[in-house]
């Protein structure tokens, strides 16, 4: 998940679409605009930890994702079980990783508009680790900011181990990549 446009692309709320990136650049998978119900959305088809995907990021703000994730799973016939949201969290510490299904939103507008849009909250999520914002400053205002300098020289490790969380999530299941990815960071 993340915000549209160069003006957000650094940004701490776009680091779920930083995820995709890798993980599509890994698959080989180019994500194209679609039509009709897919509109809303680049998306792109293949293999990725040996199981079909579509991998898939839409195009609105990130309080308006639930819409394209409902017509791209309707298009292509998905169960709402089989989602996998890649999102920034700001209540796990910089580059910790946590996986889980359902839950709370926990004031994440993208994750509260899959949940509408859904009906449920039983999804699959990688969570990616942003920190709660120094002081005082309004957690609004920490997501929609460029990661620190500090934060960018770890950035790229932790796009990739948050890639890999995903994969291994893919190919061997909840718990299996919980009792992997958990213990590491």
């Amino acid at each position: 998940m993340g915000n549209p446009g160069p003006g957000y692309a650094g940004n701490r709320h776009n680091v779920g679409a930083m995820v995709l990136d890798v993980l599509a650049d890994r698959a080989g998978i180019r994500l194209s605009p679609g039509k009709g119900a897919r509109s809303r959305a680049v998306s792109g088809e293949g293999r990725l930890a040996g199981r079909r995907v579509v991998l898939a990021r839409p195009l609105t703000y990130m309080n308006e994702s639930g819409g394209p994730v409902r017509g791209l799973l309707d298009y292509h016939k998905l169960p709402v079980t089989d989602l996998v949201v890649v999102h920034d969290e700001l209540d796990i510490d910089f580059a910790v990783l946590r996986l889980k299904r359902g839950g709370g939103e926990g004031g994440h507008n993208g994750l509260r508009s899959i949940t509408r849009s859904t009906g449920t909250k039983d999804y699959l999520r990688v969570r990616v680790g942003i920190g709660r914002p120094p002081g005082r400053q309004d957690p609004a205002d920490h997501v929609l900011k460029d990661f620190s300098s500090t934060e960018r020289k770890e950035l790229d490790l932790l796009l990739v181990e948050a890639a890999d969380a995903t994969e291994l999530l893919l190919a061997r299941g909840l718990e299996a990549a919980q009792n992997e990815v958990h213990p590491r960071s």
